[in-house]
């Protein structure tokens, strides 16, 4: 870093990623501000920097910082933290110390050590403190130490599970054994083995991922399962929607045979879409799908061989790829909110709750990266062919099937806390 760039830092002032501090900050604060920043996004601690952005410089050489900063690191920072140091000189007497902290830092949750214990830090603005259980859980979460859908559910039971979808998932999808319906004893241990239950000393739960899948009312014990979805008139969100529709319910669509299993490539399945006579319930997955195809406009023409042709604003197995991704890989640690599914006049978003998972971004995606948040949810939409969780769904199906569409760039966005798919027109 040189001069320049050290002067448009501060010129910032402090915030979520900019701290400033004088060298004679006590070495257990310092390692507070580390672990707080890596477990945020990194960033920049300005060592000789006072809270007005007047520069006090550094009363130690730039060899004896160095050692105290690698010192903090290694006795006050757990795991040990990786970062740049590298002294800028400010004018001929004053020089600045600047610690770099890496976004997406692999180990987190970073915790400093107090006392006897080690505590996890949060940055907020340009506050850090402790973390709280909620916070660090999500931490833990993000970079995939501890899977959201693994966990079990508070105040769910086996009776909030549907059978029919069961039965469908070990019978018809999995070909394998399971016990008669009855036998409630059979399917919690079935249930435990798989991970859609768990068992906490005798008492067992539904896990998040056996709820989101298998759920009768998901929504009851995970608010944050559904999708809104929304078709607008313009181009801005109004309250003048064409459409807006709720869609909740388990992910999986319900097959009632076997012989009904082949049309679950079928692409439009009502909320009791019947076909050739073989009824069926949509999940979360195909209610979105089927929203987008009657909110978007089609072409139809016959080809040279007199075949119908439909030719629709966006390619379906594109649409498909977004909304699957989006719900098997969403953040379902954050309550409440729900995925996105917005239809414009010159585009479609899909925004889901969370940002990407540790050490993932944009770029990785395009090139075809894979990474799970959700691994149990993951292996049983691949079971259904929702999905092939190869990693290249995104630049096969999304990026070059947006390309041979309609020639345009898919937008892959990534925020703080959340993550969008903008597919245009």
């Amino acid at each position: 870093m040189d001069k320049n760039r050290l002067a448009e830092i501060i010129l910032q002032g402090e915030n979520a990623g900019i701290v400033f501090e004088r060298d004679d900050i006590r070495s257990g604060q310092l390692g507070k501000e580390i672990a707080g920043l890596l477990n945020h996004a990194g960033g920049y601690i300005l060592l000789g920097v006072e809270d007005n952005g007047d520069i006090s410089g550094l009363s130690r050489t730039p060899e004896k910082a160095e050692q105290w900063i690698m010192d903090i690191t290694h006795n006050h920072v757990r795991p040990g933290a990786t970062l740049h140091w590298n002294v800028v000189r400010w004018n001929s007497e004053k020089t600045v110390g600047v610690i770099t902290l890496q976004n997406n830092a692999p180990d987190k949750p970073y915790k400093v050590k107090k006392g006897s214990s080690w505590v996890t830090q949060s940055r907020i603005g340009t506050i850090t403190r402790d973390s709280t259980d909620e916070e660090e859980a999500h931490l833990y979460m993000r970079t995939g130490k501890i899977q959201y859908d693994r966990l079990p559910v508070p105040g769910a039971t086996f009776a909030d599970l549907d059978m029919r979808r069961l039965i469908n998932c070990f019978r018809y999808v999995r070909l394998q054994a399971c016990p008669d319906e009855q036998d409630t004893n059979a399917w919690i241990k079935l249930l435990v083995n798989t991970e859609f239950m768990f068992d906490s000393s005798g008492h067992f739960s539904p896990t998040a991922g056996g709820l989101l899948l298998f759920g009768k009312n998901p929504k009851r014990h995970l608010p944050q399962s559904g999708i809104i979805a929304t078709a607008y008139s313009g181009t801005e969100k109004d309250y003048d929607a064409k459409a807006r529709q709720l869609l909740r319910g388990p992910l999986v669509s319900l097959y009632p045979t076997q012989e009904a299993m082949q049309y679950r490539f079928y692409p439009v399945i009502e909320q009791t879409f019947s076909d050739n006579g073989i009824a069926m319930e949509a999940g979360v997955i195909d209610q979105a799908i089927n929203f987008v195809r009657k909110a978007i406009g089609v072409n139809a023409f016959i080809d040279g061989g007199g075949r119908r042709q439909e030719v629709w604003d966006y390619p379906l197995e594109a649409v498909r790829e977004a909304i699957v991704n989006a719900v098997a890989h969403r953040d379902y640690s954050i309550e409440v909110t729900d995925i996105e599914l917005s239809l414009y006049r010159d585009r479609l978003e899909i925004v889901s709750p969370g940002s990407l998972p540790n050490t993932v971004t944009p770029e990785k995606m395009k090139a075809g990266c894979r990474a799970s948040r959700n691994e149990l949810v993951k292996e049983v939409l691949r079971d259904y062919h929702y999905m092939e969780a190869t990693g290249l769904g995104v630049p096969r199906k999304i990026i070059n099937g947006m390309y041979r569409h309609n020639q345009t760039e898919v937008e892959l966005i990534e925020g703080e806390d959340q993550f969008a798919v903008r597919l245009w027109l």
